[in-house]
């Protein structure tokens, strides 16, 4: 119990001071660019239209919400982020002794903890969806300035009344999926590069550390697009502006959100905050001003 907490604790520490970060990367995400682009060099020192990076976008927030604009949606991601401990904590608990009674299972260590693992993962993202959804239309709400999930309690009261139970796990599927892909990736990756790749010994252990880290970072990109619809789900035709034209049409499924991003070269969107490219062929907040 008190390992537990401590989890809770040092998750929800996390939460809040990741909050702002994504907070703009969600409006990145879908496709809300309210300030123009300005003439900057990336990073081969070529002359390019950039788009602002983070520091820049957070200070817009500031300039119109103030310092505690930036942490909208925070309560039910804190929500998630408890109650995702807990369950993770949980099911491990319980299929620790599960497992090691399944010969496939038992006779791999690779195998049996990317399988306990993935599990626990999935539990956690399916009981917490809901809050996530309820966090992604909270930040959303920037763009067109509603208010219409103004609380944790009525947004949950609001998703039953207009979508119903499937509402609720919008952009469920994607983010399972993705979930799924990237641990693997990372386990496999992880586990291929300490059995083979590095030698045996006291002074390799700590490199065998970091090369967790290090898969992670790449599945992670690999796997980035999954995120990206799956969070362009959540919000699609829920009455809000920004999961509206201009931008996102209305997709009828998680693949027709996939194909069409994919079409328009749009796979990455949100996934660097710096040096960013302004992506031809789209029409974003500051020309819609400049044509009025």
């Amino acid at each position: 119990m008190a390992d537990a907490a401590s989890q809770v604790l040092l998750g929800s520490g996390l939460t809040v001071l990741s909050q702002p970060l994504m907070y703009v990367k969600v409006l990145v995400q879908v496709g809300y660019e309210p300030l123009p682009p300005t003439l900057g060099r990336n990073i081969f020192g070529r002359q390019v239209y950039q788009l602002p990076g983070l520091f820049a976008y957070a200070k817009h927030i500031v300039k119109v919400d103030g310092r505690a604009g930036l942490f909208k949606g925070l309560t039910p991601r804190l929500c998630s982020s408890a109650i995702g401990t807990v369950v993770h904590s949980k099911v491990l608990q319980v299929l620790c002794p599960l497992s090691h009674a399944l010969p496939p299972l038992a006779d791999s260590p690779f195998l049996l903890q990317t399988s306990r693992e993935m599990v626990a993962r999935s539990a956690a993202t399916l009981i917490t969806h809901p809050f996530h959804v309820i966090t992604l239309r909270c930040m959303v709400q920037f763009i067109g300035r509603e208010t219409k999930y103004s609380g944790t309690l009525s947004a949950f009261t609001t998703i039953y009344r207009e979508e119903g139970i499937l509402g609720f796990f919008a952009g469920l599927i994607p983010r399972l999926l993705g979930d799924i892909l990237s641990l693997w990736l990372c386990n496999m990756l992880a586990y291929l590069i300490n059995t083979y790749a590095l030698e045996n010994g006291v002074s390799m252990a700590e490199m065998k550390s970091y090369s967790q880290a290090v898969t992670g970072f790449f599945a992670s990109m690999l796997t980035y697009p999954f995120v990206l619809v799956s969070n362009l789900m959540a919000v699609n035709n829920c009455g809000l502006a920004g999961g509206l034209l201009p931008y996102a049409p209305t997709y009828s499924s998680w693949l027709d959100c996939w194909s069409q991003l994919h079409k328009e070269g749009n796979m990455s969107r949100g996934n660097s905050l710096f040096f960013r490219k302004v992506p031809a062929g789209k029409r974003y907040v500051w020309d819609e001003r400049r044509f009025r």
